[in-house]
Formats: structure tokens, C-alpha cells, sequence
């Protein structure tokens, strides 16, 4: 295809200056389609390629930014387009080249790379920029662990989880960062206030086993660690952050949009610790519950159908006596009712078995990699394998349908249950 005919292709078109950001939001029932025929200009850190086209679903919100200067071809509906030279892209790229800093004096002296926790309200910008820092990384040769703590989106893993993998390429524009086998815990809820007890004992324990992965290869350990959290950072969700700094030893904390999170981490946290205070970049917008909603939902569907519909689950059915049901988490005792010696906080990191009923269905259940038989705490400390959604459950034929990305039989029979539902409606 010749340039002019590309060009009559392409109903749109944007020049873009030097250190200025196109930023669009596709409506929600059309697809954009991008190309960048001049210059150079990247998303959230990862380069676009001349003359490729890139195709962005429904409800996507895209910032390409352009050091150098560029030209842009769009086509599609879009709820908004705009060019902005106001960015705090500089900022991040200078956090970046800090870290970087700290990574060759890790080389220098064989010690462990810098470990920062990116912390903020909802929807500042958090995510986004824990991707441009693993791809900063990244392009210049480091193998970074990106960590996600936020289980009410999941990153890493679905909802409800905590997960970290190692990051050994640049993100994808279209679909992310590849994520080869990463490790993930199962929680369970949206939120951390549903167990903060099981939350930070899970927050502790991917610590332990990143430090051990660590141990493991000098690359990992001096690309250090890139770690991002929810948007709770009030009461319980600040002692959460604070924990998981402590949990992680982290070198530096960088502060989305709140000077008053800055200061309060600021006054709590070690000296040693270096706290930054960043500006969340003008493109970022709030979501509504249910568009938060929704996007739950999509990383779900994702995990079964893929990014692109391109993946085809299986559906087969489960025999109740193949498997054991359990749920972390008991309802809480008064005082009174509890063993001697037992406090009531125990009994949010109890397991409990479960019967299997038509109450499970359309909730997603976590496939643990513990063996039985093996102690509680084993189980509940272990890192899942996949997910499954429960479609239907036949109690006379004592059998539940399964919705798995892989085919029968399933690889492991201790299953966890979650808050978490997904109506596989296509």
C-alpha cells in the first residue's frame, strides 16, 4: 500500500512537537486504528514502530508521547483526542534515570538493586507509570520484577490476586507486558479491607519469595524491583502501604498527586528511604465505579478468552469427590466463643473446607499448587497455578462445569473460592 493511499485510509492526523503527548479515549463500542508515519513516539514507555498499524479496543485510554517530535495517522470514534504540552513525563523519565543510578552502584559493589513502592489515591496514574519505569528498565537492558499489589485490579494474575513477574521485554503496545510464568497468590476480595490479616500475611510472603528469586540471579537482583498498590491510603490501606515497605525493604517510595500521603511517609518511614513526590500526568482520568467495574470483569474475561478473543477455553465437568473446596477466612467469633488463647484475628487466615453447593456458581476459584496432604498455613501461603470459573453444578450427578484455559483434567484438587464472579456471557 502506497503513503497516499495509507494517508486517504486514515481519516485523522496529528503533529506532534517535540516533549508533547497525544492522548485519546475510544468510545465504547468502536475500535481506533494508529500509525506513526513520522519521527518517533512511544505508550507508556514502549516504542511504536513506523508504518505499523495498532489497533486499540473499546474504552481504551492512550497517551503516545513524542521526545523527538513525530506525526500520528488515527482512524475510529473516539470520546476524546487531544495534543498536550503539558506533561510530567520529564519528572518520570528523571525518576527513572535515578533508579538507573542506583542499579550501576548495585553493579559496582554487588549489592541488591533499588526496590521503589509506587504509592497514591485511585486513579492518579499509578499502574501506568510502574509500566514506563519496568520499560525504561527494560530497553536498557535490565530484568526487572514488577510487582502488583492492587487487588482490586490485577495486573498480574486476575482480580482478587497479588502477583510479580520478571519483565524481560518491553511492554507490547497493544497488549501489555508477556507474562511468563508469573507468580501469583490467591486473596480472594476487591478490596484489602475485606482481610487486611490475610492481605499483609500474602503482601510478606511474595516478599519472601522475590528476595529468594532474587538470590537466584544477580541480573534480577540489581534491576531490582518495581512494586505498585491500590488506591487505599487511609487507616488500615496507609498501615498496608507502610507494611509492605517494610516487607520489601524498599529504597524509595514515589508519591502520586497527594502531598498530604508525601508528608505523612514523609514523618513514618526510615531515613534511608527516599520519598518523592510526583504530579500524575493531566491525561489521567477518574472512572466511574461501574467503568471500574467493568474493567474487572475484562481482566477476567481476558484471562480466559485473550487479549484479543483470539484464546479458547474448554468447558468439561469436575467430580465433587476430585477435589477439595476450601475458603480463607472464617465469620469472626465474639471473644467469648473463641478456644482458649485463640485471638479473633485468627480466624481471618483460618481454612475453611466447603460443601460443594449451587452457591458456588459463577464464582471463580483459584487452583492451588499445595499437595495434600499438607498444614493449613501451607496451603493458604501457596501460589496458584490458574483459575477456573464454576458454569453450572449438577448436586444429583454430584459434578460441577468448569470454565478452564486448559483442558481436562485440571492440574492440581485443592481449590480456593473467591468473592470474585464472572458470568461468561460472550
Amino acid at each position: 500500500m502506497t503513503e497516499e493511499t495509507k494517508d486517504e485510509q486514515f481519516t485523522e492526523k496529528y503533529k506532534l512537537d517535540p516533549n508533547s503527548e497525544l492522548r485519546f479515549e475510544v468510545e465504547s463500542n468502536a475500535t481506533v486504528l494508529l500509525e506513526l508515519s513520522e519521527g518517533m513516539g512511544e505508550i507508556f514507555g514502549s516504542e511504536l514502530a513506523k508504518n505499523k498499524t495498532y489497533t486499540f479496543p473499546p474504552g481504551s485510554k492512550v497517551a503516545i508521547f513524542t521526545w523527538h517530535g513525530c506525526s500520528i495517522r488515527m482512524k475510529g470514534k473516539t470520546e476524546v483526542a487531544y495534543v498536550s504540552k503539558e506533561t510530567p513525563m520529564v519528572m518520570y523519565v528523571n525518576s527513572h534515570a535515578a533508579l538507573e543510578q542506583m542499579r550501576q552502584k548495585a553493579e559496582d559493589d554487588c549489592s541488591r538493586g533499588p526496590r521503589v513502592l509506587v504509592v497514591g489515591p485511585t486513579d492518579v496514574g499509578k499502574s501506568t507509570l510502574c509500566r514506563m519505569l519496568a520499560n525504561y528498565a527494560v530497553r536498557l537492558g535490565r530484568s526487572p520484577i514488577l510487582t502488583d499489589l492492587d487487588v482490586g485490579q490485577g495486573h498480574v494474575g486476575i482480580p482478587g490476586t497479588i502477583g510479580a513477574f520478571v519483565v524481560e521485554r518491553p511492554a507490547d503496545v497493544e497488549e501489555g507486558f508477556s507474562q511468563n510464568a508469573p507468580l501469583v497468590f490467591h486473596y480472594g476480595h476487591y478490596s484489602p479491607a475485606d482481610n487486611l490479616t490475610l492481605y499483609n500475611m500474602l503482601v510478606t510472603r511474595l516478599a519472601d519469595v522475590i528476595n529468594l528469586r532474587c538470590e537466584q540471579s544477580n541480573k534480577i537482583n540489581v534491576s531490582g524491583v518495581v512494586i505498585n498498590t491500590g488506591g487505599w491510603v487511609r487507616g488500615g490501606g496507609y498501615e498496608a502501604l507502610k507494611q509492605a515497605a517494610g516487607a520489601f525493604e524498599v529504597d524509595a517510595v514515589f508519591v502520586l498527586d497527594q502531598e498530604r500521603l508525601y508528608n505523612e511517609l514523609k514523618r513514618d518511614m526510615p531515613e534511608f528511604v527516599k520519598i518523592l513526590l510526583l504530579p500524575k500526568s493531566g491525561g489521567v482520568v477518574e472512572r466511574a465505579q461501574a467503568t471500574r467495574t467493568e474493567y474487572r470483569d475484562n481482566k477476567v474475561r481476558e484471562y480466559f478468552y485473550g487479549v484479543r478473543n483470539n484464546l479458547y477455553p474448554h468447558t468439561f465437568d469436575v467430580k465433587f469427590s476430585d477435589v477439595k473446596i476450601y475458603k480463607i477466612g472464617a465469620p469472626p467469633l465474639p471473644e467469648s466463643c473463641l478456644p482458649l488463647g485463640m485471638k479473633a484475628q485468627d480466624n481471618k487466615t483460618k481454612l475453611v473446607p466447603l460443601l460443594p453447593s449451587t452457591g458456588l456458581l459463577h464464582h471463580v476459584l483459584s487452583i492451588s499448587s499445595a499437595s495434600l496432604p499438607t498444614p493449613d498455613q501451607n496451603i493458604i501461603e501457596a501460589n496458584v497455578l490458574g483459575f477456573i470459573v464454576v458454569t453450572g453444578i449438577d448436586m444429583d450427578k454430584g459434578s460441577f462445569k468448569v470454565l478452564s484455559p486448559a483442558p481436562h483434567p485440571l492440574p492440581n484438587t485443592v481449590l480456593l473460592v473467591m468473592d470474585i464472579q464472572f458470568m461468561d456471557i460472550k
